[in-house]
Parts: structure tokens; sequence; C-alpha cells
């Protein structure tokens, strides 16, 4: 469905409360924060920025995913409704939306099934792999040709031509709230979401085909990002912002799927891709759950500004300090709770953790 052809809302009354309540002093002050702390110039021991509050003078509603995903206004308006609260709540993350449509992107976009999830569990929705896993995925890189209108690739670009239509009037949202990089995961996600598990075992067996299926997505990364910075460019030259979270560089690579390979694997099979695409735009690696074991291997990617990380508790945290910010290397996004863990110990943070994670850690504050 084209957004030109769905049925719209009237989301004046919230785009004029938000462009309202947006103060373009106090967001120029926090930019200039968050500028400073990515470029290793935070003079305190950790980075946490504020806001002052402003409450919204509507009622914002809570709208679910699974609705979001079928109207382009509605997910916009779920979008801007992180943007309220954090301006509710004083959070001190950059105002920020997505095409956010999930880790299925680039996998629906190459013909992988959609899979939503059920609708009261309010959670994005994922893809499934291949029927054929290896050989139907080796099948669509020989016949590949682009086309970013199939699958969820098609809802974000349109999605994102909806929102620069409806917010161009609005002065204050369009300069302090930023459209950012939808979800495309990053080589080996991609693979493993398209090939099925069976890639593990592959690394062993077949690393010729396991080599060109990572090569083929890393290209699709890159050609994905270009086209979307051609529509929604970043924050400035040398800065983006995803999450809310400014940091160096143009993307920031999702490699939860290198939880379940070795160092020694990630540095073979993965580490030459994600070289590639820091290359091409600059920027940060993301991972949850345990990173530990490949930390050091990350580290060592020629041109990358840091990492961001979920699961702290699960990590050998001395570890990961010790292979990001002894090295130079921000952490943006870290739970509080790390934070706070990190002090008590005595644990130097040298001003490259920035502290907030997600809405939930403002509410605890608030």
């Amino acid at each position: 469905m084209s957004y030109s052809t769905e049925k719209k809302m009237d989301l004046r009354p919230y785009l004029e409360d938000l462009e309202r309540r947006i103060c373009p002093e106090e967001e120029m002050r926090l930019e200039q924060e968050w500028i400073e702390f990515a470029d290793g110039k935070c003079s305190e021991d950790v980075f946490v920025p504020r806001r002052k509050t402003a409450e919204p003078s509507i009622s914002w509603p809570h709208v679910m995913i699974n609705d979001a995903l079928e109207s382009y206004d509605l997910m916009i308006l779920q979008q801007l409704t992180t943007c309220s609260e954090n301006l509710r709540l004083g959070g001190g993350e950059l105002l920020s939306v997505r095409s956010n449509y999930g880790t299925g992107i680039i996998p629906t976009m190459l013909g992988a099934e959609y899979f939503p999830m059920p609708y009261e569990t309010d959670t994005l929705p994922g893809s499934r792999p291949f029927a054929g896993g290896k050989e139907d995925l080796l099948k669509v890189i020989a016949e590949y040709k682009p086309d970013y209108t199939k699958g969820l690739a098609g809802r974000v670009f349109e999605m994102a031509e909806r929102y620069l239509e409806l917010t161009r009037q609005y002065p204050n949202i369009s300069r302090f709230v930023n459209l950012y990089n939808p979800d495309l995961q990053g080589p080996l996600p991609l693979a493993e979401m398209t090939w099925g598990s069976d890639i593990y075992v592959d690394m062993y067996e077949d690393e010729e085909q396991v080599e060109l299926a990572l090569d083929f997505f890393t290209d699709i990364y890159i050609d994905f990002t270009k086209k979307w910075k051609n529509l929604c460019p970043d924050f400035d030259k040398e800065h983006a912002v995803e999450w809310g979270l400014l940091h160096r560089g143009g993307t920031i690579i999702r490699n939860d799927a290198a939880m379940n390979i070795s160092g020694d694997m990630y540095a073979e099979f993965v580490r030459p891709r994600d070289q590639r695409i820091i290359d091409t735009f600059g920027g940060c690696v993301h991972f949850c759950g345990t990173g530990q074991h490949y930390i050091d291997k990350v580290s060592e990617i020629k041109g990358i500004s840091g990492i961001n990380m979920s699961q702290p508790e699960w990590n050998d945290m001395e570890m990961i300090y010790q292979n990001t910010i002894d090295k130079g290397l921000v952490i943006i996004g870290m739970p509080e709770a790390e934070v706070v863990r990190a002090k008590e110990v005595g644990r130097p943070l040298r001003g490259l953790v920035h502290c907030g994670a997600s809405l939930a850690a403002w509410e605890k504050k608030a």
C-alpha cells in the first residue's frame, strides 16, 4: 500500500503540541554536549545528559506495535510519542524517530516470510528463514536485482516520506527530531535470518558459500544505507543519531548473532565485512547478550568510534572496558546499574561512557 492512498489521520494536534514544547535553546545545548562526548571531550567521568522537562498539553495515546505496522500515520504517532515522553520526563537522549519495522526489513525485501508477533505482546515483528535454507538463499544471491519497494523495505521508505511530508511545516520538529536509520542488522545476522541456524555448521563445512552470503549482505547493507541517507541525511558530516544517541560516524552495525560464534570466527568471517561498512560510513557496533569473547576483535576495526551493548550483567565488564574506553572508544546507552557498579568498585570511565539506555531509565528517576 502506498502512503499516497492509505487512509490518513489528523496528526496536527500531536505535531502542534510537540512543536510548542521543543525549546531550540535547550535542544542546541544538548546537541553540543553530545558532540563533545562523542568527540572524547566530556569533562566528567561519565556522561549523563538531561533536558528541562516540558509537559504535554494533550493526552498522547499508546499505539500498539501491530497497529503501527499497518498504518504510516500510526507509526509516526507511535514514534513521536517517544519524543513526547522524552520531553515530559526530561530525558537526555536527542529527539528521534525511525521507520520502526523490526529486524526483517532486508530479509523480507529478499522474499523471506514476514512474521508478526501476537498482538498482545506489543513487540516488533521478525521474519522466517527461507524454507530451503542455504539453497534458497544462494538462488536469491544469483538472481538478485535491487528492489527497495518489496517487503518491509517499501514501508520503511514510504513511512519516511510520509513523515517528512507531515513535519515540513513544523520548524522545531524538522530541525530537532532526528529521523534515523531503520534496523538493517548486519551481515552475520542477515545471513542467519535467511539461511537459518545451519549457517553455524556450514562455517565449518561450506566456508566458501558462507563467505559469499556475508559479502552479499555487506553489499546490500551499504547500498540500502546510502539510499536511506539520500532521503534522510545524518545529523552532520561527522555524526549520526540512533535511538537518540549521537555518535561519530554514520551507522551502528547490529551484531547480535555474533554471540553464537567464537572470537576467532568473528575475526575470520564477520570483521572483514564490518570493516567494509565502517570504512564506508564510520560508526559503532551494537550487540545484545555476551560480547566479551570477541570485543577485542571488534576494537581492532579501523575507524570504529564506539559500541552499544544491552546486557552488561552478562559480560566481564573489565574486559569490555579494557577493549573500549581504555582504547578511546565510547560506550553509548549504558544501563544505569552498570555505571553505579563501576563507580562503586572505583573503575574510571574516562568521560567515554554515556549513562542512559531507555525510557525506563528516565522513569526510575522521575
